[in-house]
């Protein structure tokens, strides 16, 4: 079987979606940033009851979202060949 060649074009058009990517990355782990921040503080009140299930949802499902982005960053990088 016969091996595919990638055109130059190929590689551009490849290299400049990995950038898109990594931008959205950057830009995705910006927002997640304030989000934890916030929930930290949130997690410092004194809620009880609901307030605090729905802070501590919020807090565990944004840390999740940072963990799979930096996998994201990771595996773009990769590809980068960095």
């Amino acid at each position: 079987m016969a091996a595919k060649r990638t055109t130059k074009r190929e590689t551009r058009t490849r290299d400049y979606e990995i950038v898109q990517l990594r931008t959205l990355a950057h830009d995705l782990s910006n927002s997640l940033e304030a989000i934890l921040q916030a929930s930290y503080l949130l997690r410092q009140g004194k809620l009880e009851g609901d307030g605090k299930r729905w802070a501590e949802l919020i807090d565990t499902s944004s840390q999740e979202a940072a963990r799979i982005n930096r996998e994201m960053r990771k595996a773009l990088r990769a590809l980068s060949g960095e």
